[in-house]
């Protein structure tokens, strides 16, 4: 079963906010899955007061798939008292073919997939991308250090196909869509590399999240966003996105990027919103920033995309 094509214009799109800004655990040791739902309620409280309708809660702060049922009641009655939908559910770093818990990620991700049909959801996102290593965690800015990279192996490749096309066919008879974030030194690492992994899953269901700003961020040459986006269009679904500045020096060989605005990044959204709706793109949004006060950068980038989403109603691809 599959989804029908949802109808939205620029003041219903679901653009929800991420919680990456937000840990797992806290200061005193314990983790967010074992707070009270008053402490839930104090963190989302910044999410309303933000001005979201939307979130989207990230399994890097809360894992909803982990919640016993009545907590995960819980959480969605205190959303529903807060105004909030959950359109979508991503996740962050449980690839898997990680070589060690790609199987227990692997069971994970058809946990998203029924919790995401059970609280209404109609998208969730997964990735290639492995933890942080202990380099990354150091840095100012993770992505200036390489990580983990998937294997150039056939192999592993397909069996990285074969799991995802698995999640996919789970999701495509709950009616929810599949989004794979594009994500550097995965199989999804490129504009290239991601149509054709995608091409080899083979679901109508299962596309691609198009959060360019993964790529362009990196201190290394990369494919310009406007080739990237014309080459992804035709598969993106639910979509990270973010912006960054990014400044190349040829002679010296020294580039420069920082977290940036939607609108005043490298990446111009206008353009890149409409080359995916040429596609048929309906799909929601998540909006991520790194560093300051990430929310409200968020709830500015969200404000900017409700100006340069479609005006009428009824949008339908």
């Amino acid at each position: 079963m599959t989804a029908e094509p949802r109808r939205w214009n620029r003041e219903t799109w679901p653009i929800a906010a991420a919680m990456i800004q937000y840990p797992g655990f806290l200061p005193d040791g314990r983790s967010v899955q074992d707070q009270p739902v008053e402490e839930w309620a104090a963190t989302l409280d910044d999410v309303v007061d933000a001005g979201f309708t939307e979130l989207d809660p990230t399994d890097s702060w809360l894992r909803l798939a982990d919640l016993p049922a009545s907590r995960l009641d819980d959480f969605m009655s205190l959303t529903r008292s807060l105004g909030l939908t959950v359109p979508a559910i991503s996740t962050s770093r449980r690839s898997v073919i990680d070589a060690r818990d790609g199987d227990a990620h692997l069971a994970y991700g058809h946990r998203v997939i029924d919790t995401a049909k059970a609280i209404g959801a109609g998208s969730v996102s997964f990735g290639l991308f492995e933890p942080l290593t202990s380099a990354q965690k150091k840095a100012l800015w993770f992505w200036t250090v390489d990580g983990a990279k998937n294997p150039d192996d056939p192999a592993i490749w397909q069996k990285a196909v074969s799991r995802i096309r698995e999640l996919g066919r789970h999701a495509e008879e709950l009616g929810i869509e599949v989004s794979l974030e594009m994500y550097e030194d995965t199989y999804l690492g490129t504009a290239d590399s991601s149509v054709r992994f995608v091409t080899d899953v083979g679901l109508a269901n299962v596309g691609i999240n198009a959060d360019l700003g993964n790529l362009i961020r990196l201190h290394r040459p990369v494919e310009h966003w406007q080739e990237m986006m014309a080459k992804v269009a035709p598969y993106a679904k639910y979509w990270h996105v973010k912006n960054y500045t990014r400044t190349e020096d040829p002679a010296s060989r020294v580039t420069v990027t920082h977290p940036a605005p939607l609108e005043s990044g490298i990446i111009n959204y206008r353009t890149a919103i409409r080359m995916a709706f040429a596609h048929g793109f309906s799909s929601p949004f998540l909006c991520e920033h790194y560093g300051g006060d990430g929310l409200s950068v968020g709830a500015t980038n969200r404000d900017y995309l409700r100006r340069i989403l479609p005006r009428d109603q009824g949008h339908k691809p």
